[in-house]
């Protein structure tokens, strides 16, 4: 019995397993924290997985999992006293993007930024999921996330716009 319970768990989390990497991206910039959170995000799905109960989907489910996994994790970092400074986050690309990846990647880049709730919603809404499904994971009501996504869409405006100009100062 259990080993079909694995076999399903193993079969959900490898159609879904991009959830998991967009958060890591969002939340850490350094490949060994993301190592390493990416174990605990595992754990902490394998451990909740009898939790689970299908009154929402399973991306749902495991959005909320990973993304409650990150931000323990993020808080956990930040209470570490001789913690180094990553600065990678930092830096700007020297020219404008040329393709669709490097425009998504400097809009990651903006996103880490923001806040870690504000990170969430903004990955959630770039998954095309509805306010109702952004509301359930984080904890917010609807129109909370309605307002905290215009805020958040202004706020990136401004930042890729200071990046774009930066770059093209560069570039002149």
């Amino acid at each position: 019995m259990t080993e079909k319970l694995d076999h399903r768990f193993l079969e959900a989390i490898n159609e879904n397993l991009g959830i998991v990497h967009k958060v890591l991206r969002v939340y850490f910039q350094d490949a060994h924290d993301r190592e390493d959170v990416l174990q605990e995000m595992m754990y902490q799905l394998w451990r909740s997985y009898p939790c689970f109960d299908g009154r929402s989907k399973f991306s749902t489910w495991m959005y909320q999992v990973c993304l409650n996994t990150a931000l323990t994790m993020k808080r956990n970092q930040k209470r570490k006293k001789f913690e180094s400074l990553s600065w990678a986050h930092y830096e700007i690309a020297a020219e404008m993007p040329e393709n669709k990846e490097e425009a998504i990647n400097l809009l990651l880049d903006a996103i880490a930024f923001l806040s870690p709730l504000n990170k969430a919603i903004v990955l959630l809404y770039l998954e095309s999921m509805s306010y109702e499904e952004i509301a359930a994971i984080v904890g917010l009501s609807r129109s909370n996330v309605s307002v905290r996504l215009v805020r958040i869409k202004k706020e990136l405006e401004t930042q890729l716009k200071e990046k774009i100009k930066s770059i093209n100062n560069v570039n002149t």
